[in-house]
């Protein structure tokens, strides 16, 4: 075990945004856990670290599964001592289609992930951050702007951004006697690879297809880490961050 004085974990870490905010974190000090499903992404994200290789650590991760996550936190503990902050973000998406048309399958496939797997990451997080010395640590969630606004034939995503907002809200209650802190940031439009779509057109509450304006994701990366470095006494609740002229004040 070698321990350090700030510990990271980051579920979905093998790309997009939780791929550039282990780098962010890793850069900023932290040493980092990544998880996600695929072991060859995650390599990537180390050998993106260059330097800071060697403070990460990569755990193959399915979310949705209790045993997978318990052991999760566990190689983090055993591997830096402590945890300080959990940053979850791992979640998918249901195909674009009719909500009379989706499957059982396809519903619970999201929900499994974003919210069953974001609650079971809580869950050991409170049991490892509670039991330290010294006590507490840092959650944030990752919402999505469609926690507020949904796009058109996305009933499996939007209920579970929906939902990630009321466990944001519980975490933050039911972790003020272990000082435990929890906050959500609301993403909009970060170019990553799931994004690349929409410069191509993106559907509209009105059935058209319109491109859509991205940021960059380093913007995502230092709210991330204007969050995760707030003194103990502070905490970001919830913060949005988007591009700029992205469709969705309105929307609809």
């Amino acid at each position: 075990m070698t321990e350090s004085k700030r510990v990271a974990l980051v579920t979905g870490a093998g790309s997009g945004v939780g791929r550039y905010a282990a780098l962010a974190l890793l850069k900023d000090g932290f040493s980092v856990t990544i998880a996600g499903r695929r072991a060859e992404a995650l390599e990537e994200t180390i050998n993106l670290a260059g330097e800071n290789n060697s403070n990460t650590l990569a755990v193959p991760t399915d979310v949705t599964d209790p045993a997978a996550v318990s052991k999760l936190f566990e190689s983090t503990k055993n591997r830096f001592g402590r945890l300080d902050l959990l940053f979850n973000n791992a979640g998918r998406g249901a195909p674009t289609k009719p909500l009379e048309e989706l499957s059982v399958k396809q519903w619970t496939d999201v929900v499994d992930v974003n919210l069953t797997g974001s609650f079971l990451c809580t869950q050991e997080a409170f049991r490892l951050m509670k039991d330290q010395n010294p006590m507490g640590g840092r959650i944030i969630n990752n919402g999505s702007v469609s926690a507020h606004a949904p796009r058109p034939n996305s009933a499996p995503y939007t209920a579970t951004k929906h939902a990630i907002t009321g466990l944001t809200k519980s975490t933050s209650l039911d972790g003020r006697k272990y000082d435990i802190a929890c906050g959500q940031i609301d993403i909009g439009n970060a170019a990553t690879d799931m994004t690349a779509r929409m410069k191509d057109g993106v559907p509209q509450p009105d059935g058209k297809l319109m491109a859509e304006p991205t940021m960059d994701v380093d913007n995502v990366s230092r709210a991330v880490l204007y969050m995760a470095n707030l003194p103990p006494d502070a905490n970001a609740q919830f913060i949005t961050i988007m591009a700029t002229k992205m469709p969705y004040l309105g929307r609809g």
